[in-house]
């Protein structure tokens, strides 16, 4: 089977060494006390934190492309989004379809005038769901998902749900997905991996 996310040999401070293998359009879930190392695995994964290993996506290793376009590729999506301009579009990609964007925004239940918001107007979750929006609009191969529905109703985080599985159907990606939630688990099935004493553990395949 081929692999789109292969890691080999991951190493951090606090996690590690790690091997682990994602399939195209493929959505592994991540569970693990607080403090566990969700994040820092994502962190890790996405090159924003330093670690050592092997990590290749549909063949290419990370080591052979400049940071923005691995994170381009392979896009971390915190629960808590930075914004740093005064407008959601200033932090949209310059090339990006504004079809596959009202596509998006339908999915999340936002007008296609948020594009055009004041940041400081936004709700946290419509940070977040506009979060997930600008990343997609970078068409990822990997999705790390780091609690992407926390500040959201039951209705806004099943819609996000939805549109991650749609994402990854269409585009054969793949995602990793922290979440605490059971029920949310329960949806979303898959495998999961659970984060104990820095190592990966299969919990379970559903």
């Amino acid at each position: 089977m081929d692999r789109l996310l292969d890691v080999r040999q991951l190493k951090t401070a606090q996690l590690g060494p790690l091997d682990l293998a994602v399939q195209p359009g493929e959505l592994v879930q991540v569970t693990g006390a607080s403090g566990a190392g969700k994040s820092l695995l994502l962190r890790a994964l996405a090159d924003l934190d330093p670690s050592t290993g092997e990590v290749m996506l549909n063949g290419e290793a990370r080591d052979a492309m400049l940071p923005v376009q691995w994170r381009r590729r392979v896009a971390y999506v915190p629960a808590e989004t930075a914004w740093w301009g005064e407008r959601v579009d200033e932090h949209l990609p310059a090339d990006f379809s504004r079809e596959a964007a009202l596509h998006l925004l339908e999915q999340v239940a936002l007008p296609e005038a948020s594009l055009g918001w004041e940041v400081e107007r936004l709700s946290s979750g419509e940070k977040q769901r506009l979060g997930l929006v600008r990343a997609l609009l970078n068409r990822p191969r990997v999705l790390l998902l780091d609690e992407p529905t926390a500040n959201l109703d039951l209705e806004n985080t099943k819609r996000i749900e939805r549109a991650v599985r749609a994402y990854l159907a269409e585009e054969e990606a793949a995602a990793l997905w922290v979440s605490h939630d059971t029920l949310q688990r329960q949806r979303l099935g898959g495998r999961i991996l659970t984060i104990r004493d820095g190592q990966l553990e299969v919990n379970a395949w559903t």
